[in-house]
């Protein structure tokens, strides 16, 4: 579904991402973990066209769309969540009998339905809600998830994960990021763990079936390198 071949990308002659390569399949979960400064963002950014690579290229399967939630998404304060989707709906060009039709549930799919509240009173886990709503207009075929669990209480972390799991059972291939690892290992069935912009180890489910976890993984292939 997406290739990913030697990208790179360089700030003032600094590589922050260095020939990195990794594939996602159809239906997959996919994470990129690291620290921060490790390149994961920056990388997301290239495969989203938002930046231009130094090397490398990024190659999405032909025909497939993409839905990209930020990690840090801001909206105009004066709209209500249905007006900001409105808004996004209009400029994919979707018709208003289309956009009565699918906003609701798109809304109802993310928590938020019926709510008339102005997006200035919205909670940081009702802005990540919102934020993967505006991600799923136009039904795309893949969903880039940076950081969807950044700022949420308990509860919140467990009413998106458990939204993440009903788009992946829905066919959605969806590429995520976060710091949360425990958040990861219960979506995820693959990824890769990135510092200073290399890639260090690709993982899967299986590496995690003796009892291990993701955590103590991670920090063995961190701590285990200079």
């Amino acid at each position: 579904m997406i290739e990913i071949s030697n990208l790179t990308k360089c700030y003032h002659k600094k590589a922050v991402v260095k020939e990195l390569s990794f594939h996602i399949k159809e239906n997959e979960t996919f994470a990129l973990l690291g620290s921060n400064g490790a390149g994961k963002s920056t990388t997301i950014k290239m495969m989203l066209g938002l930046v231009r690579p130094d090397g490398g290229s990024v190659r999405i399967m032909e025909g497939k769309t993409v839905g990209y939630s930020p990690e840090t998404p801001y909206f105009p304060e004066f709209l209500t969540g249905m007006e900001v989707l409105a808004y996004y709906a209009k400029l994919q060009k979707i018709s208003k009998k289309e956009r009565d039709k699918i906003l609701p549930q798109i809304l109802s799919g993310v928590g938020l339905e019926n709510d008339r509240t102005k997006v200035r009173g919205y909670s940081k886990g009702m802005l990540q809600r919102l934020a993967l709503g505006q991600a799923l207009i136009g039904d795309p075929d893949i969903l880039i998830l940076d950081e969807p669990c950044a700022g949420l209480d308990a509860m919140g972390r467990i009413e998106m994960i458990q939204l993440i799991r009903k788009l992946k059972d829905s066919g959605k291939t969806i590429l995520m990021n976060s710091h949360i690892l425990s958040d990861i290992e219960k979506v995820c069935d693959r990824g890769i763990i990135m510092k200073k912009g290399n890639c260090l180890k690709e993982w899967t489910k299986e590496d995690l079936a003796d009892g291990s976890t993701l955590e103590t993984l991670f920090t063995e292939t961190i701590g285990g390198m200079v």
